[in-house]
């Protein structure tokens, strides 16, 4: 097989949860480019539908929007049921999903903490459980889960605990259900991207701040996940599970 076949994702079925914008949409639009058709899952069922048309559009696949919130192991089921129902399988899974509340330790909520880790590591336990089910009865498939270089390191100069513990958590969640799943052909990775300049932070004011700590004085692109995120989809990765790929412009390596 030449070695581009590989990345090849026609007839292919993936997920992307919080695929709506930011990391997510350009997730869901790496594996649409490559052929493969997919659902759009977000918290916002009218963006999600939204983003669908667009994708359908653009990469004449096709695409469907979900309405979902990963904290609820019901909607996730059916999330994916509903998907499985339409695509007919489910082949790939962005685990994609989650928040950030910035707040001293000190004066944090149990709420707030609470809706970090509810969000960021058991939307991801339950969104990857219910999608690995599917693909344990299929004969395989590949899920990635969306982590963060705050899994390696403390981001400064912002408190951000619960959302560093929470992808902490990612990490070894992936590492683990590899491991359980290797020999059922279910692959698990994990993405740990660092500061990528999406909508959602576009203006922020420690960008200056951010920049200057890294090696590479400059924000990621979310294009610029892209094509990690197409090989761990893809064939291309068949032996690569349990392992996480920070991408992050060399920021944790100082």
């Amino acid at each position: 097989m030449n070695i581009m076949d590989k990345f090849c994702l026609k007839g292919r079925k993936a997920i992307v949860t919080g695929g709506a914008q930011g990391i997510g949409f350009n997730y869901a639009s790496a594996v649409a480019a490559a052929g493969a058709d997919v659902a759009i899952a977000d918290i916002n069922g009218e963006k999600a539908r939204e983003t669908a048309e667009q994708i359908a559009g653009e990469y004449h696949v096709k695409a469907m929007g979900i309405q979902a919130d990963v904290t609820s192991p019901e909607q996730v089921e059916r999330m994916c049921r509903e998907m499985a129902e339409e695509m007919g399988r489910i082949d790939i899974a962005f685990c994609n999903a989650g928040i950030s509340i910035n707040v001293p330790a000190e004066e944090m909520t149990y709420e707030q903490w609470r809706k970090v880790i509810d969000i960021n590591l058991t939307g991801v336990f339950l969104t990857a459980t219910a999608a690995g089910r599917y693909m344990i009865r299929q004969g395989g498939g590949s899920i990635i889960n969306t982590a963060s270089m705050s899994g390696h390191i403390v981001n400064i100069p912002q408190p951000q605990v619960a959302y560093n513990a929470s992808k902490a958590g990612v990490i070894m969640l992936t590492k683990s259900l590899a491991v359980e799943w290797a020999d059922k052909n279910v692959r698990v990775n994990s993405i740990s991207p660092g500061y990528i300049m999406t909508d959602l932070i576009r203006g922020h004011e420690l960008i200056p701040r951010w920049t200057e700590l890294s090696p590479s004085s400059r924000m990621g692109n979310p294009e610029e996940l892209q094509g990690v995120a197409l090989y761990l989809a893809s064939d291309a990765s068949s032996f690569t599970t349990g392992s996480d790929f920070v991408v992050d412009g060399a920021y944790t390596c100082v």
